[in-house]
C-alpha cells in the first residue's frame, strides 16, 4: 500500500472534525514513537536547504530542534514562505511523487528523516501511525487554506498580530517571544517587506502590545490586545 492509498484509507476511519490549527500555526505535533528508531539524524546550518522544489519526495522529515522552513520561489524571483515548522512538526509529507515546495533551515536545526516506504510500510500495519500521519497531512491543507485567506483579507498589523500570537506556542520565554527567524523569512511568510514588518513592529510597540527587547526579542505587554487584533 502506498502513502496515498494509506491516507486515503485514514480518511474513511478518521472523524469529520478537520484537526483545530491556527491561521499561520507550526504544524502540531506527531508522536511517531517507535518509527523514530528507522529514522536518520541530520544537522542543517541557517539557510541550508534541505530538499528543493521537484526533487523526488523519497522522505519526510521529524523537526527535532530549530526552525524549518517551507518556500516556493515565482517566476519574477520572489520567495513565499508557506510554512515554518518547529520541534517535533512533521514536513516534507507529500501526495505525489516529487516535493511541491523546497525546505530549507531556518535557523541552525536538527531534523530526523524518515525513508517514504518505511512510512508506507509501517503505515499500512500500524493504524494509531495512520492517524497520525492523515492528522498531519489534514493540519497541513488546513493552515494553507488559512494562510491563503489571511494574505489576501488581512492588514499588515493584523498579519503580525497573528503571527506573534502563534509564535508564543513554540518560542516563548516568559513574556519574551525568541525569533530564531529571519525579518525577512517574517515578510517572505507575511507578503511584506521587511521595512513594513520593522515599521508594523514599531506600531505595535506604540499601542502598547509589544517591546521590543532587542533585534530578535519581542516582550509581550498586552497578549489579550495582539489576540483582539486576530479576530
Amino acid at each position: 500500500m502506498n502513502l496515498n492509498a494509506c491516507v486515503a484509507s485514514a480518511a474513511t476511519i478518521q472523524s469529520a472534525d478537520a484537526p483545530e490549527t491556527r491561521p499561520f500555526g507550526i504544524a502540531g505535533n506527531a508522536d511517531i514513537g517507535n518509527l523514530r528508531a528507522t529514522g536518520r539524524e541530520r544537522h542543517f546550518v541557517r539557510d541550508r536547504q534541505i530538499y528543493g522544489e521537484g526533487d523526488d519526495a523519497d522522505c519526510a522529515f521529524q523537526v527535532v530542534a530549530g526552525i524549518v522552513r517551507t518556500y516556493k520561489y515565482l517566476r519574477d524571483g520572489r520567495r513565499q514562505i508557506c510554512n515554518f515548522h518547529g520541534p517535533g512538526k512533521l514536513f516534507g509529507l507529500e501526495i505525489g511523487q516529487a516535493y511541491g515546495l523546497s525546505a530549507a533551515a531556518a535557523s541552525d536545526c536538527t531534523v530526523t528523516s524518515y525513508r517514504r516506504r518505511t512510512l508506507e510500510r509501517l503505515a499500512a500495519i500500524d493504524i494509531q501511525l495512520l492517524h497520525q500521519l492523515f492528522s498531519s497531512a489534514l493540519c497541513g491543507m488546513a493552515r494553507m487554506k488559512q494562510h491563503s485567506i489571511t494574505l489576501g483579507r488581512r492588514t499588515a498589523v493584523e498579519r503580525l498580530a497573528i503571527f506573534l500570537v502563534d509564535c508564543t506556542e513554540y518560542s516563548m520565554v516568559g513574556n519574551d517571544i525568541l525569533l530564531a527567524i529571519s525579518r525577512r523569512d517574517i515578510a517572505d511568510h507575511l507578503g511584506l517587506t521587511i521595512e513594513t514588518v520593522s515599521r508594523t513592529l514599531s506600531e505595535l510597540e506604540d499601542r502598547a502590545c509589544i517591546e521590543l527587547s532587542g533585534p530578535r526579542c519581542v516582550h509581550l505587554i498586552d497578549i489579550a490586545g495582539l489576540r483582539d487584533l486576530c479576530e
